[in-house]
Formats: C-alpha cells, structure tokens, sequence
C-alpha cells in the first residue's frame, strides 16, 4: 500500500459535497482535498465550529473518505495580486468592485484557513498567493532599479502576519508554485522563501504540471524544497504540440483549441515522468497524499477521475525499507 489517494474537489464544486464524497468512494479514493468554496467546505464557519467541521468529517466518513488537506486558492489569489474585474468572482458581493475591501476580507479568509484546519484535525492548507509583480514577467519596459525586490518585500509585507496565525495553529501553507504567483519556477520560490525570511509554516504545493511546459526541472524541484513539500497534486500536462502559431504565453485562446503548444491532460496522457517523481518523492520522504488534480478540457470528467485513482495506484510504490544488497554480506 503506497501513500493515499485523494482528489482535490475545486473542479466538482458544482456537486454538493455528500455527492462528490460518494462518487469518489464508488471510484476508489483514500479521501478528499477540500476545496474551500462551493459547499465543500466555509473556512469562516469552520474557524468558528468544530461542530461544523466534525459534520464534514462525518460527510468523508460515511462513505470510507479522510481529509489531509484543505485548499483556499481562490481566496489566497486576492492576497497579493493586482486585483481586476476578473478577481471578484472569487469573493463575496458586498466586497466586489472594491479593491482594498476584497483584499482584506481574503486575508481574513486565508487566516480562517488556518484555524479551520486545526479545527479539522489537518496540518496542511494548499493554496495560492497571488502575486504584485507578476504583471512584470516579460521586462519591457525594463523594471525599474528594486522594482522586483519590492514585489517580493510587498508579498512578505502581506504574508508573514497570515503565516503567524499558521504558525501558531499548528498548520502549514503550502503554496501550488504555479503561473500569476509570487512563485512560478524554482528561481522565484527560492527568492520567496528568502523573502520570508525561511517562515516554518510556508512550503508547497508540488504540482509537476506548471513546470514541464516552462521548461522548469520538475524532478528538481523536488530535490530543491524537500522539506517544504507539504503536500502533493497529480496533473498532468503536454507540451511541444498545437499547429506552431502559439507558443509558451497561449495565444490568448482557450484549452483545448488545438493551436496549443501545451495544455494539462489527464494523468498518465500526458508528458510528465511520474516515475521520476515517485522515486524523488521516496528520496525526500514525503509520506502525504498523491491528490488528483484533475483537468482535462477534452474529456469526460468521471471517466477521468476514474482512471486517475487507477493510474496513480499503479505508478505509487514504497520505499525500499533495507538495502537490496545487505544480503550479501551474511554469512
């Protein structure tokens, strides 16, 4: 038996959760990655309950299902980001078109995150950042002097008083390094983790499909950030396709529009080595769930997320327990 399997339910989040919950466990998932929207799971209720959250638990457990992790990047993305139109679908009416006003009631959630976790008996809230400086990726007009370094200080700045309340629950924040975040590759989570001064309660969330299509080591990103692994997706993605008239940015075309260089794929049809990734993820000793992060814009999601829990059981394996060769020696 390898590590669990769960899968994260923000693409469900139209489901209610006890339906979500008991279509997983016909499927064969160890449990669920709540996401914290929809009726999945209200970091606000549960910060305040553990009556509340003990409901939730009951949800997973009537149907064989645990919880390791709960998910708040919606919220999270406010935090830090150059907020526009597109960000008030993520957060509530009466803050919407008003910047100062969302980016407050989403640190409050993000702080609610934490509490809600320890509430839930959990250690780990994946989720995401947003970014200050991500609008400065391709630098023309040249940054000015500091002007990233100042991106990075502003996301300190922000983070560290949210992380605090992590620290103090119990709970660590693991960031799904990811494209329109502080941190994207591994050059920009190293400069993130030196921003926060090496926080103990902020690590991330790998998912090796953000990185293949960039060109990035996923491989050595695990190796890079062992001990700040806090918690693991498999998403698959491929790259190096479409008709060559968009590259890496996308075109500003939709997935699945076949003039793609790269799009996320169901896990195991895509171009990410799994393999490699289990015996890293043995090398660094991470012992959490693999959670399905399932996207695939050209294919049903039931028989997706179906032959996810299938592929993922079959690539998993444990470590060695015992040198191969320590036979040898006996006498």
């Amino acid at each position: 038996m390898g590590r669990p399997v769960t899968i994260f339910t923000g693409q469900w989040a139209d489901m209610p959760l006890a339906d979500v919950a008991k279509l997983m466990a016909d499927i064969g998932y160890d449990g669920l990655e709540l996401a914290c929207w929809g009726d999945h799971f209200d970091v606000f209720q549960a910060a305040k309950s553990k009556a509340y959250c003990d409901d939730k638990k009951a949800v997973l457990a009537a149907h064989g299902l645990q919880c390791w992790c709960i998910s708040n990047h919606l919220a999270g993305q406010l935090v830090c980001d150059v907020l526009d139109d597109r960000h008030y679908a993520f957060a509530p009416a009466e803050v919407r078109g008003q910047p100062a006003a969302a980016r407050a009631w989403a640190i409050e959630s993000m702080k609610a995150s934490a509490k809600a976790a320890a509430n839930l008996g959990i250690s780990v809230v994946a989720g995401f950042t947003g970014s200050p400086i991500w609008h400065l990726l391709y630098s023309f007009p040249p940054c000015l002097p500091n002007q990233i370094a100042d991106g990075y200080k502003a996301f300190a700045k922000t983070w560290k008083p949210i992380l605090d309340v992590f620290a103090d629950c119990g709970v660590r924040f693991a960031l799904e390094v990811h494209p329109t975040e502080i941190a994207f590759d591994i050059a920009s989570a190293e400069r993130a983790l030196e921003a926060l001064d090496g926080h103990p309660a902020f690590g991330f969330n790998y998912d090796p499909s953000h990185f293949g299509y960039q060109g990035v080591d996923y491989v050595r990103f695990l190796r890079t950030f062992g001990p700040r692994i806090f918690h693991a997706h498999v998403k698959d993605a491929w790259w190096g396709h479409g008709d060559g008239t968009v590259g890496v940015f996308g075109g500003h075309i939709d997935f699945a529009d076949p003039r793609r260089y790269w799009d996320f794929r169901s896990p195991g049809r895509g171009d990410v080595n799994f393999e490699e990734i289990i015996v890293a993820l043995n090398d660094i000793g991470y012992s959490g769930p693999l959670s399905v992060e399932w996207e695939d814009s050209r294919m049903d999601r039931i028989h997706g997320a179906t032959e996810a829990c299938a592929f993922v059981r079959d690539m998993d394996f444990k470590p060695s327990a015992l040198a191969f060769d320590a036979q040898f020696a006996k006498k």
